[in-house]
């Protein structure tokens, strides 16, 4: 574990070691991540990567197996869940029923026994915040789900916790309304300045949203940092899989004479850029869809026939079924001529524009 002198600057929630098991089930492998203050990040992961239990374990409501969780630089790893600093925000608004909005909001400063005066101030500011003072003294019940979830992250802002923890908090909401909470939180958490850590299997929210995305699989962290370096450098084929949309190339890594490698695969052998090469021999090459071309000029090349079309508003993906691989992902922008279905094509991209991956 990391001693306190260790740490040249000191981050508002170290995990130093956490890990947990049940019997032989290992829910989260020793585990080391620093949140700064002020962070925005995402754990992201499918379900059973070990995000919930890591969750859990900072909130307090599962304790490690080993290992210390620091807040502020103090030991809080067996501090009860009530004495912990942390605020929450679930998927399911968890308000009640029988108080209006305003109480609500106010709960929580009840609790900590605040004035009638402070309590009514803050809670203005909040609903000011989430932009329902005009709501204050409706029920839940007479609420829709975006501003019921715009009460249940006021109910958390208002106390200012040290640090925020969210569960899937949009889960429950229709796309639209998803996109616009998106909006919400993102606004919120820049106007507050407030540490976040927020749970999604949704890597699309996790771009959106994140100042880093931490990225698990396996009860362990599969690569950590900000939205584009996940997206555009993936350091794993599950990371390239699991965000956004990538082509996959498996094979044997073949090296020339003069330092150039192209990778072998059942349907083509391509050129490496020379920061892909590797020591290993069996790699995976990975393309995003929008850095194929149709018929372009790129040094790699694949031939296949249209299988399928989906037009998607901003952009059409072209499905290019090809012998010996999965189907190929193109993206292509409005304004491009499109080819039929059935029609044989050729796929073009440049060797920078891949990332080579174990």
């Amino acid at each position: 574990m990391l001693a306190p002198t260790d740490r040249t600057i000191q981050p508002k929630l170290l995990v130093d070691g956490l890990s947990k098991q049940y019997g032989s089930t290992i829910a989260l492998e020793p585990t080391q991540l620093a949140v700064q203050s002020g962070e925005f990040l995402t754990l992201l992961g499918p379900s059973g990567s070990g995000k919930t239990t890591l969750l859990q374990m900072i909130c307090g409501l599962v304790e490690p197996t080993q290992g210390r969780l620091l807040i502020d630089g103090r030991d809080e790893t067996y501090t009860p869940v009530h004495k912990r600093d942390i605020g929450l925000v679930f998927q399911h608004y968890a308000l009640f029923p029988h108080l209006t909005v305003a109480e609500n909001i106010g709960f929580p400063l009840r609790m900590r026994g605040k004035s009638t005066a402070d309590i009514d101030r803050q809670v203005k500011t909040a609903l000011e915040m989430v932009q329902l003072g005009h709501l204050s003294h409706r029920f839940p019940r007479e609420l829709s789900g975006g501003q019921q979830q715009r009460v249940a992250l006021a109910r958390c802002f208002v106390y200012q916790p040290s640090v925020i923890l969210m569960d899937e908090p949009l889960g429950a909401l229709d796309k639209k309304l998803r996109e616009h909470m998106q909006f919400e939180i993102k606004r919120l958490h820049r106007e507050t300045g407030t540490t976040i850590i927020y749970v999604t299997h949704d890597q699309e929210e996790a771009l959106a949203l994140s100042d880093r995305i931490c990225l698990m699989n396996h009860a362990r962290i599969e690569q950590i940092g900000a939205p584009h370096e996940i997206y555009a450098r993936p350091r794993t084929a599950f990371a390239a899989d699991f965000i956004g949309i990538s082509n996959i190339f498996r094979g044997r890594i073949e090296r020339g004479v003069n330092g150039g490698a192209h990778l072998a695969t059942p349907c083509g052998r391509f050129q490496l850029s020379s920061d892909s090469v590797t020591d290993q021999d069996e790699m995976a090459l990975v393309v995003r869809p929008e850095h194929l071309e149709l018929g372009g000029a790129g040094t790699n090349e694949i031939k296949g026939s249209v299988a399928e079309m989906v037009y998607a508003g901003s952009e059409t993906r072209v499905l290019v079924a090809v012998p010996g691989t999965d189907l190929i992902t193109v993206r292509v922008p409005p304004g491009i001529s499109l080819p039929k279905l059935g029609d044989s094509v050729a796929v073009t991209w440049r060797p920078e524009a891949a990332v080579v991956v174990p």
